[in-house]
This record gives structure tokens, C-alpha cells and sequence, in this order.
């Protein structure tokens, strides 16, 4: 199974928190979907799920183009999505730092369960990314296929709490670049043998 953090999009170029705001891909985010596509060549997968937000569908789409496998199934579920800013979304961080302190920007990007006004926290997120992977992925990679999951910076960081047994207090300290896949290879119960960025 391999995750990838879509590409750069308009906002992360801009410094502004993106969520749930359907924002494109930058031209550099569109090389960096090339770049993991050119990465994965040697994986034939056997199925793909993104979210709902252009940014993730568009790296995708570059991805199994660049891979030569746009035949495959591609699922797209909400469940999938960044998690919602709420108040914040569209701010530029560094002024949303000058008002509110940098500390608390911080709680909020990077914590587990630090909620930004009107928005998801991690472990809401969490919530309802966990449930659709036991129920629509968890099955295909018990059975053997090979998956591949693009979507955003917190789904994923949810998505690797779970895979990982990573604990709330280590997940602040991980932040998943764009562009660049996660690989896992695992055993018919799960267990995980490898995980390594490509």
C-alpha cells in the first residue's frame, strides 16, 4: 500500500490554511505528482481512493498517467479529505500567528486533539478516516491487492497514527510532505514488514 500527500496546491504556495476549500495544484505541484509517479512505475496497483478536493484527484490523475495505469478502479470518498480549518481556512498562517501567538498555531496544526475555531481537530479527523479504511481498504490489502491512497496532510497523519501505532504526543512532530509516497508493505494480517518514503 502506498500513500502520497497531493502536491503543492495554490494556498500551500501561499502559506494559507487550505481544509476542506477545493484549491488546484500549483505547477510545481504538478511536477511533484510526476516525480512520485515516476517513483511507483514498478507497482501495478490494483485499485486507487482520493478525496473529493481537486488538488488530491488532479496528483492522482498525473500519477497514473505517469504510471501508465488510468484503467484501474479510482474510488473518491469524503472521508478521504483534509480535515476542516473552520474559521482559519483562507488565512495566511503567519497572520493568523500574529494575532492569535505562534504557540497556539502550532497546537492547532500539529496537535491531536487542539480544535481551530469552527474546525476539525486531528482526532476528529481521525474519526472518520479510521472507520472507512477498516471498511472499504483494510479488505482489498488483506486480500492481497496493491492500493494506492492520495489525499492530504491530516487524513494521512490520521491514516499513520493507525498504521503505525504512532501516539498523539509523537504525531505533532510528523509532518508529511507533498509529493513524496509512503510505502508499506504488510503481511496478510496486517503487520506491517516495511515503511519507507520513496
Amino acid at each position: 500500500m502506498v500513500i502520497v500527500r497531493h502536491g503543492q496546491s495554490q494556498w500551500n504556495l501561499e502559506n494559507r490554511f487550505t481544509g476542506e476549500v477545493d484549491i488546484p495544484l500549483t505547477s510545481q505541484g504538478r511536477e511533484e505528482a510526476r516525480a512520485a509517479g515516476e517513483k511507483l512505475r514498478k507497482i501495478d496497483f490494483n485499485a486507487a481512493f482520493t478525496s473529493l478536493l481537486v488538488r488530491a484527484e488532479e496528483t492522482l490523475q498525473i500519477i497514473l498517467t505517469e504510471i501508465g495505469q488510468t484503467h484501474i478502479p479510482v474510488i473518491r470518498d469524503h472521508a478521504l479529505n483534509e480535515r476542516n480549518y473552520g474559521q482559519l481556512q483562507g488565512l495566511n498562517k503567519s497572520e493568523v500567528a500574529a494575532t492569535y501567538g505562534e504557540e497556539q498555531v502550532v497546537l492547532w496544526r500539529r496537535s491531536y486533539d487542539a480544535i481551530p475555531p469552527g474546525g476539525e481537530s486531528l482526532k476528529d479527523t481521525f474519526a472518520r478516516v479510521i472507520p472507512y479504511y477498516e471498511l472499504a481498504i483494510e479488505p482489498l490489502v488483506i486480500n492481497g491487492e496493491n492500493i494506492l491512497i492520495v489525499a492530504h496532510g491530516n487524513s494521512l497523519r490520521a491514516l499513520m497514527m493507525h498504521l503505525e501505532a504512532i501516539s498523539a504526543e509523537q504525531i505533532a512532530h510528523i509532518d508529511l510532505p507533498t509529493g513524496i509516497p509512503r510505502m508499506y508493505r504488510m503481511e496478510k494480517d496486517l503487520k506491517i514488514k516495511e515503511a519507507v518514503y520513496l
